[in-house]
């Protein structure tokens, strides 16, 4: 019996088919999260998808935002301890910086009995100056302060700011401190220029407590408000941020990255750990703790950046500032003089986001946390490199909060 060459190449075709189907299966189903990224073509890689962290039951992203108490009252000023001095201080280096440097102003202010000079605020470049009342409210900070210590607008005329002498502190600066270092120099001058130096970045709640940790406390979260151009302009972002939103629950996510930053420091790994994370490392840190690509993603970086490129193609909803904000005050708070603003609408949107994640150590990520915890927001995600295809978000939430051991802490409960 002859064999028919038609219905063996019909079989051949046949068992080929199925070969590529049940190939097709196992790529849709079970393979693992695949690292590629653009290089010459910007083809992007289909990526299995985790369970949606904005689905109903992850403990990451809950909004379950628990409302803290302040822990502290408000102290009293003896009037009998009232010194004829002033203090004065600039807010320095952004928005991260100024809760800090005004809670040492007031702890030394407080400490010598002196009267605080409301502080101008400083840009990094020679001449940078704007005035206290230009980002925050004049009468909340001298309000809140009422009965703490005694707060003027300016400093008398009759006294020469040439011939105050210049006085650093660090920060969370101590009594036993100011009296070694400090109360001597001011004894002497009659007004001291303070400047908080920072050390390290220490907001771990301390293991002790005392009446004193009110004031810094209240300094820290209740002096400063913003004007209200500028908390109507980040009202704004946020709203379109979550209108962005709507396919992931209405939640966005803020993530601390700075092209300069990690130029300067260099994102270098050590002992399993770095210091900051490009925007390949977030893509995949998000896509591999679940975020799918309907993620919307706000970034501090101040303008458009290349090497974003690598995150976009993973999640297409990745915005700067530029991007969302409204027509009308792109030129007020987005030209090359207005770096501060810039500084500021982060700090607050990252403190107001659904989830933060800090792709750089340091101060604005601290002090980001300090603000979230006294909001009660508790989602902060910090990087890490995932050797595995998947990964939990819970085993990425900061320290900060699973060990509770962040200054905040002290201040609310």
């Amino acid at each position: 019996m002859g064999v028919d060459l038609r219905q063996v190449l019909a079989g051949i075709l046949t068992l080929t088919m199925f070969l590529m189907l049940g190939h097709m299966i196992k790529r849709d189903h079970f393979d693992s999260v695949q690292e590629k990224f653009p290089g010459p073509t910007k083809e992007v890689t289909k990526v299995t998808t985790i369970r949606s962290l904005h689905k109903k039951g992850d403990a990451a992203s809950k909004n379950d935002v628990q409302e803290l108490k302040q822990c502290w009252s408000k102290p009293e000023l003896d009037e009998g301890q009232q010194s004829k001095g002033y203090v004065t201080f600039s807010l320095t280096e952004g928005p991260e910086y100024h809760v800090s440097q005004i809670a040492d102003a007031v702890v030394v202010a407080r400490y010598l009995g002196a009267t605080l000079v409301v502080p101008d605020i400083r840009g990094k470049k020679l001449g940078d100056k704007w005035n206290f009342g230009d980002i925050y409210d004049v009468e909340k900070f001298i309000g809140s302060l009422d009965g703490v210590v005694k707060v003027v607008k300016e400093l008398p005329s009759e006294i020469s700011p040439r011939k105050i002498s210049a006085v650093k502190v660090p920060n969370r600066v101590s009594e036993n401190y100011i009296s070694e270092h400090v109360e001597k120099i001011y004894k002497k001058s009659g007004s001291i220029r303070l400047a908080t130096f920072f050390p390290s970045v220490n907001m771990k709640k301390s293991t002790t407590s005392s009446n004193g940790d009110s004031v810094p406390c209240l300094a820290m979260f209740g002096t400063l408000k913003l004007q209200p151009e500028i908390s109507e302009v980040i009202e704004s972002m946020i709203e379109r941020l979550k209108t962005l939103s709507r396919k992931s629950n209405g939640q966005f996510i803020a993530v601390d990255l700075r092209i300069e930053m990690l130029g300067e420091n260099g994102c270098q790994e050590a002992s399993g750990s770095k210091g900051c994370y490009t925007a390949q490392d977030i893509a995949l840190f998000l896509r591999k703790i679940g975020f799918d690509k309907d993620a919307t993603i706000y970034l501090t970086q101040p303008r458009w950046d290349n090497s974003l490129e690598d995150l976009k193609d993973l999640f297409p909803k990745t915005y700067t500032k530029e991007s969302i904000m409204p027509a009308d005050k792109k030129a007020k708070f987005l030209n090359a003089e207005s770096s501060e603003y810039e500084k500021v609408i982060d700090f607050y949107v990252c403190s107001q986001s659904d989830i933060f994640v800090p792709a750089i150590s340091g101060l604005f990520y601290s002090n980001v946390a300090g603000k979230r915890i006294a909001l009660g927001k508790n989602q902060i995600l910090v990087p890490a490199t995932i050797r595995e295809s998947t990964a939990p978000a819970t085993k990425f939430i900061s320290s900060y909060i699973k060990k509770k051991n962040h200054l905040a802490y002290s201040c609310f409960c």
